[in-house]
């Protein structure tokens, strides 16, 4: 039974895909600070603050304590925030940067590890089109998962050889807990941009999470008929 570990697994994105994984076959481990998930005996909700990489490392550890191997690893627990970059709170900020990047790295780091000592497995960071369309309005999120591509992109030539594949997938708005303070106006000029102007369900994302699993390719992917340019 191939396993997998989903940050964020206990709504939206991450619960979706858990839940198609389990469909599937797989074990599954939901990383998250409620310890919660979908309903299912081959589930297991972990109670962890990504951010924290204390914490993380004594959640992988106990995993591998218990003998799991671990095949793929999904980061998807993330925060933004609606600012414009003149009036970000630095609290704000620094709490953006702690979720998104900081809780991607730690969770690189400490299960690459046992994936490098394996000598396989699959690691997939969670971007948005954002990136690329450098967008107003959403500067300390836009910076986070900037880093995040950079990590993808660096840890991707480094854990190569031991047969380790790194790759990031990004995605326009999907309808979770990240959009409600998205006006309705914004969301459809946004998906008019990357040429989806129906928007993104959570089930087309999962589906593109996994054809881009299946290709390991470093990315990062984005789900959208068209980028334009950023200015």
């Amino acid at each position: 039974m191939p396993c997998a570990i989903i940050t964020g697994a206990s709504r939206g994105l991450g619960f979706a895909l858990a839940s198609r994984l389990l469909a599937e076959g797989w074990k599954v481990y939901g990383f998250s600070r409620q310890a919660t998930g979908p309903e299912h005996p081959a589930f297991e909700a972990v109670s962890v603050d990504v951010g924290d990489a204390d914490a993380v490392q004594r959640a992988v550890d106990s995993l591998s304590q218990r003998g799991e191997k671990i095949d793929l690893l999904v980061n998807n627990a993330g925060a933004a925030s609606l600012n414009a970059c003149l009036l970000t709170p630095s609290a704000v900020v620094a709490s953006i940067m702690r979720v998104n990047f900081l809780g991607t790295f730690h969770m690189l780091q400490a299960v690459g590890k046992m994936m490098v000592r394996q000598r396989r497995g699959d690691i997939i960071n969670i971007s948005t089109v954002a990136v690329p369309l450098s967008l107003p309005g959403e500067a300390a999120y836009v910076a986070s998962k900037a880093a995040v591509e950079g990590l993808t992109q660096v840890a991707a030539q480094e854990l190569a050889s031991a047969g380790v594949h790194v790759q990031a997938v990004g995605f326009g708005p999907i309808a979770t807990d990240l959009t409600r303070a998205v006006s309705a106006e914004q969301l459809r000029s946004l998906n008019q941009k990357i040429g989806r102007p129906q928007g993104t369900t959570l089930a087309e994302a999962v589906e593109f999470i996994l054809e881009c699993y299946a290709q390991r390719r470093p990315g990062p992917h984005y789900l959208a008929a068209q980028l334009p340019k950023p200015f």
